[in-house]
């Protein structure tokens, strides 16, 4: 077994060549091992070759992969000079770098990499011997579409405990990975790492957020709230918004670093936790709101540019035109130094923040220099008057403190502007939880800061007017400039000057007045630049998830750094317009809106994750709470609608029209989310909860295990049992795999996953339970005592009739008949459903492009189970017979007339009753030959299938046995029983004539069918007969056939009486006739079921195990 893996370990094997003649150059996760901080300790480079695996094994199906490092020429893997050195290749959290080394693969195979790459000696120094067991390691545990380097593949547990003469990998994959198209196409793409930026946390996060979180309000607007707040409120304002900013901070961290974080952000951290339907709809609305962003800080700062155009007298046309000039030449000179990349974005971002510390230096410098000159202004320097004054709010022009809210809250917002440049970090999962955090304590004390000072400094009012100071002493004065000397009540209300009323205090107060005006400039670029860069970076990593197929053309990135440039183009074109506009007075709320749904969803979602339990949800950032995060999802809803009520119902329904839609497209993504999780452990909880309660009459539910075989091949049986059992009961579908154990086991598990996905594309609401059995009888037992969950366990066995018995083998129709039997000694009701044209179509399956995934050919044989191919398709038993490997794969079929030229009559009329009950059913009836009490199932079936939308119209007529001279009083009684139970029916009919004997042709149809399956003991030898019946127990009797004569005509008589008057309804619902065990043989049992439903419409025959399951008590 260890021979399997050769691992060369001599220096003089390092010149090897593989099966394709190469070198074995490094394997990337060699060169990973020596910069990786959780990797092992380097190694000799000397012994490190790869392990070759047989050159034999490529022709197996697994394509192995051969790493050649071009650029690593003659070099060990650890030397310094090579590629495969290089650190800052290796430790990068990108979203572009999927392996170090070039790959040359086979042909387009599966991409897998060899198990391990240490030494025979490693092995042996650490467990005395060279093991096939692979030991822990970080490459095992990696995606296929790895980013830190290539996924390794342990060994598989068949390799490890099959036999010996089992080749590694038959089936191609191991682990039961299947390369999926997008970890393909992710092998394939192998960009050379060097020259990758990836930032730190101060440059990518700390930087990006302080510069997004301060913006235009610090300058331009907190002075005005300080006014209208006072100092108290104002505080109160900025630690309201420092809370839900905050709690959302802490939420962030804690998804960010519960596993590696991708490209994309804030909906990269939400699709990943709730799922694609809330990350789809918030990607869309974030990128769109970061897009529009763009506009609004540009056409602050073009109205910053105009102002100071206007007070020179310098305007370009008119101030609207002006601020669209030079808002447009704005952002296209941002969007050149984003597309320049993100070198240069980062460095402007450092550059604009000194730029902004300066400012606030400026105006801090100002607050201590009070200049006479100031003074008319309203600013006298720090004084205990002026704070006392201005400590308490002042509320003019219709303002209240929530509007006051609303305006400063957009400030706080730009918290994710680290988290959303996710991809071009070096260590997402330190870098966003420190650099955020701090981002938002430092910006807080500033806003606090400035908030204090400005009102401890500057008066309300002021007229400007030297000549408004106090020469003599006033009396009655109570206002602060009074007490400093100005007396400004001459303007009370409307002066120019002061908090209230001039919005360029800081640069009045400030120690330089053109610096305010560039840190001004700074905040709103800086803001635009993050926003300019935010978009498309998330629009971009929506695109590649494939969420939105309309928009897939963006997912493609260019250059080392994989920038989205058609992303940026389609930002440009987005903020260029809105710049047009020009009015952002309607969109900044909305914005607003679209930040704080975002921000809600990140704190929902650590609520669900935790609320879910799920073992993978294990943060290493531990400082959050599952119940504060759900406050912070609340507050942020609850200040949507504080900003603007009419923008939060925008959002609103924009989120949830766009939930909708993605839920309707059910993209093939799984993420793991917190909602399959959740959906989990409600299912858990609620199954373990009905578990304890006892079951009820009223609530009885019939929960079916049908004998489908491959649920495809008999589409009739599905649909029929689906009419009663959807939104009712459980369904399952069993499927017994016969023949030799190794290939059914390797099939049981593709099946599973194949027929689930195959009952949920087809709207199916069953489960699929396939077993391993010797046969048929075993595996119907297996699955009756095993299927199920506590209270959710099947309580009746549907099988399709056994069309073709009398052709086919006799042991498989005892073993058919011995089923019944089964059911009935495990408490189950049975139900045997009979369509005259057969129920399996798996043998037109080549016509049906629905089951094209399972091809099953009718003229071959598999060798090795003796079972003869060519009739199993005929015959229509709900027997799951497992077919070859050599059948299940899609090759060219042999038998052209099957595939190409039309069906015969035969199978035409079979693929058309196999839809029959997908369509509506019209108006006609449902006859129930309610014949013997089985507790009341006969009569609970047509009755569900009459509550489904497509029997709707049809009615239920009852038929009951009765005597002649009793026929009112049977009726009467019927009636009352029924309308007791309060199911409606159309007619009762009472057959007095059951018991009338037959016809002579029928009978004697009858004994021409059962005359071959005699025992005929009477004209055989004593000894020959019992050998006989011991060999073959289905044989007849010809005491068993006298003594149940009554019986036998019975179900010939009742045949007749169905074809008289149910022969035009939709479907019969009948008691199916019980034969005692060990008594009546399974030949006699068959013709008995056959003379019963032959040359009739789709009937049940239906048998209830005895218990009640209908109540007229409430």
């Amino acid at each position: 077994m260890e021979g399997k893996q050769a691992v060369p370990g001599s220096a003089s094997d390092e010149g090897a060549k593989d099966a394709l003649g190469r070198p074995l150059g490094p394997t990337p996760s060699q060169s990973r091992f020596q910069v990786d901080l959780v990797a092992e300790g380097p190694r000799k480079a000397g012994g490190d070759v790869g392990a070759a695996g047989k050159g034999g094994e490529e022709a197996k199906g697994r394509f192995r992969v051969n790493f050649v490092d071009p650029s690593a020429g003659g070099e060990s893997p650890g030397e310094p000079g090579s590629e495969s050195g290089n650190v800052s290749g290796v430790q990068n959290g990108g979203d572009t770098v999927m392996s170090e080394g070039s790959l040359h693969s086979g042909s387009g195979g599966h991409h897998h990499y060899y198990y391990d790459t240490h030494t025979n000696t490693y092995y042996l120094r650490t467990f005395g011997h060279n093991t096939m067991d692979a030991v822990p390691r970080i490459d095992h545990y990696r995606h296929t579409a790895a980013d830190l380097g290539e996924k390794l593949l342990r060994p598989s547990l068949a390799e490890l405990h099959d036999e010996l003469d089992k080749e590694p990998f038959e089936d191609g994959y191991a682990n039961g990975e299947e390369g999926t198209p997008a970890g393909e196409a992710a092998v394939t793409y192998t960009p050379d790492s060097k020259g990758v930026v990836k930032f730190g946390w101060i440059k990518g996060v700390l930087v990006r957020c302080m510069l997004n979180i301060w913006g235009v309000m610090l300058f331009i607007r907190l002075s005005w709230i300080v006014g209208q707040a006072g100092i108290g409120l104002s505080v109160l304002v900025i630690g309201m918004a420092t809370v839900v900013t905050t709690i959302t901070g802490l939420s962030t961290s804690a998804i960010a670093t519960n596993g590696f974080v991708r490209g994309g952000g804030a909906y990269y951290l939400i699709s990943r936790s709730l799922g694609p339907e809330f990350g789809g709809a918030i990607g869309l609305i974030f990128a769109f709101a970061n897009a529009v962003a763009v506009a609004m800080y540009v056409v602050g700062f073009a109205e910053t540019v105009v102002e100071l155009l206007k007070e020179n007298g310098t305007l370009m046309i008119d101030e609207m035109n002006d601020i669209r000039i030079i808002g447009a030449i704005t952002v296209v000179i941002l969007l050149g130094i984003s597309i320049a990349g993100m070198e240069w974005e980062a460095k402007a971002q450092i550059v604009l923040l000194v730029i902004l510390i300066l400012a606030i230096g400026d105006f801090v410098i100002g607050t201590f220099i009070p200049l006479d000159s100031k003074k008319p202004k309203g600013f006298f320097g720090y004084k205990a008057e002026i704070f006392m004054e201005n400590f308490g709010p002042d509320f003019r022009d219709d303002e209240t403190f929530f509007s006051v809210f609303a305006i400063f809250f957009p400030a706080a917002t730009g918290i994710l502007a680290g988290a959303n440049i996710s991809g071009d970090l070096a260590d997402p999962q330190s870098a966003i939880p420190k650099g955020t955090l701090l981002a938002i304590l430092i910006t807080t004390l500033v806003y606090v800061g400035i908030a204090v000072s400005v009102g401890s400094c500057v008066v309300r009012d002021a007229t400007g007017n030297f000549n408004d100071t106090i020469v003599t002493e006033l009396t009655n004065c109570t206002a602060a400039a009074c007490k400093l000397n100005y007396d400004f009540s001459s303007c009370q209300t409307k002066c120019p000057y002061g908090l209230m009323n001039n919005f360029q205090v800081m640069s009045m107060v400030s120690g330089f007045a053109p610096l305010i005006s560039a840190g001004i400039f700074s905040a709103t670029l800086s803001s635009a630049l993050a926003s300019l860069v935010s978009a498309p970076k998330i629009f971009q990593a929506l695109c590649k998830d494939s969420i939105y197929p309309g928009f897939q053309m963006f997912a493609k990135g260019y250059g080392k750094n994989n920038e989205p440039l058609r992303g940026y183009i389609l930002t440009f074109l987005i903020a260029l317009g809105f710049i047009l506009i020009a009015e952002l007075n309607v969109i900044a709320p909305i914005i607003s809106n679209f930040f704080l749904a975002s921000y809600a969803l990140i704190n929902f979602s650590v609520f669900h994750a935790s609320l879910a339990k799920s073992p993978g949800w294990r943060p290493a950032f531990k400082y959050y709470n599952m119940w504060i995060s759900l406050v912070g999802a609340i507050l942020c809803c609850i200040v949507m609608f504080v900003i603007n009520w009419w923008a939060a119902l925008l959002t609103y329904v924009i989120v949830l029209g766009l939930y909708i839609y993605v839920t309707y497209k059910k993209p093939d993504v799984n993420w793991g989310s917190s909602t399959q999780a959740l959906t989990y452990l409600n299912a858990l909880q609620h199954s373990i909860r009905l578990s304890g309660v006892e079951d009820h009459v009223k609530n009885f539910r019939p929960q079916c295990l049908i004998m489908t075989g491959a649920p495809n091949a008999r589409p009739a049986l599905l649909h029929l049992v689906h009419a009663f059992t959807k939104n009712v009961g459980l369904m399952i579908c069993g499927h017994v795999h016969m023949g030799p154990r190794r290939q059914a086991m390797k099939e049981l598990t593709t099946d599973l996953a194949r027929y689930q996905r195959w009952l949920i594309k087809n709207k199916m609401k069953a489960f699929y339970a396939p077993v391993h059995a010797e046969d048929l009888r075993d595996g119907g037992q297996y699955l009756m005592q095993a299927a199920g969950l506590g209270r959710m366990r099947p309580n009746t066995l549907v099988v399709g009739f056994k069309k073709n018995w009398r052709q086919g083998d006799m042991r498989e129709v005892e073993t058919y008949i011995n089923l019944f039997h089964d059911a009935f000694d495990v408490q189950y009701g049975v139900v045997v459903i009979r369509l005259q044209e057969g129920l399996d179509i798996s043998h037109l399956q080549g016509q049906e492009e629905l089951l094209s995934s399972q091809e099953k050919s009718p003229c071959t044989k598999d060798v090795i189970v003796k079972v003869d191919y060519s009739k199993k398709s005929e015959t229509d038993t709900s027997i799951a017979f497992a077919p070859s490997s050599s059948e299940r794969t899609p090759t060219p079929r042999k038998d052209s007339k099957i595939s190409s030229s039309p069906l015969n009559v035969t199978d035409q009329r079979l693929l058309d009753a196999s839809s029959q009950f997908q369509k509506k059913q019209g108006k006609s009836n449902i006859d129930v030959w309610w014949l013997f009490d089985d507790g009341g199932l006969t009569l609970l079936i047509p009755y569900l299938i009459t509550t489904k939308k497509k029997w709707k119209d049809c009615k239920i007529r009852v038929f009951i046995g009765g005597k002649i001279n009793r026929i009112d009083h049977d009726r009467r009684a019927m009636a009352t029983l029924l309308s007791k139970f309060r199911i409606d029916f159309s007619d009762i009919m009472v057959l007095g004539d059951i018991n009338t004997k037959p016809k002579k042709e029928n009978i004697a149809a009858f004994e021409e069918m059962i005359e071959p399956f005699r025992l005929h003991e009477d004209d055989k030898e004593q000894e020959v007969a019992d050998k006989m019946k011991e060999d073959e127990p289905w044989r007849i009797t010809d005491n068993e056939l006298e003594l149940y004569k009554t019986k036998t005509y019975r179900q010939i008589r009742l045949n007749e009486l169905l074809k008289e008057h149910s022969s035009t309804a939709n479907i019969i619902v009948m008691s199916l006739p019980v034969a005692r065990k060990g008594a009546v043989s399974s030949a006699l049992y068959m013709a008995w079921l056959e003379a019963l439903s032959k040359d009739l419409p789709p009937i049940l025959l239906v048998r209830g195990n005895h218990q009640s399951v209908l109540t007229f008590y409430s």
